[in-house]
């Protein structure tokens, strides 16, 4: 089983995709990890290139971004199924490469329960001013891969409201 989560930063989707890669015994995939990763390697192009990208405070382009999750997904470990979390994160991305989504889980979280949790993190850039911002971006570039995912028939909206726990359950009724 091959399935995306979508949400804001957050929503807890990184914590719920985790909790559900162990449930299904599947390879649980963030782009953020594998760009760490992979900026870690300081012999490599690649890595001196994607490592600049993200001590600039840069987006890593779509091109490299597709080719990246394309290789990755290869991989042994993710024959079985993987969840990825943060890619595709624009329509351009799913042009470049649709990793064949069985299911898309939408993590819905409004913005002022996203504004509550991120402040309480504490991060110079965490003010309430630049999370609205940050989530006004987010939802430009991913409401239409929703409604993509929505089209096909794979799109799964989760309240993302509530015990870690309850949510969870949730995920679980609805994958298939």
């Amino acid at each position: 089983m091959k399935i995306l989560f979508i949400g804001p930063q957050g929503s807890g989707k990184s914590t719920q995709a985790k909790l559900l890669a162990k449930y299904l015994k599947i390879t649980y995939l963030s782009t953020g990890d594998i760009f760490r990763k992979i900026s870690l390697e300081k012999s490599s192009a690649e890595g001196q290139r994607i490592r600049h990208l993200l001590e600039s405070g840069h987006l890593v382009d779509d091109e490299t971004t597709a080719e990246i999750v394309k290789k990755r997904v290869t991989e042994e470990d993710c024959q079985n199924g993987f969840i990825l979390d943060g890619y595709p994160r624009n329509l351009n991305q799913v042009q470049l490469f649709d990793p064949g989504f069985d299911q898309a889980i939408f993590l819905n979280v409004p913005a002022e329960q996203v504004i509550e949790r991120l402040t309480k993190r504490g991060r110079a850039d965490d003010t309430p001013e630049l999370i609205k911002k940050r989530l006004e971006l987010y939802f430009n570039e991913t409401q239409p891969i929703l409604n993509y995912y929505r089209k096909l028939g794979k799109l799964i909206e989760i309240d993302g409201q509530g015990e870690i726990d309850q949510i969870q359950n949730k995920i679980r009724d609805e994958i298939s």
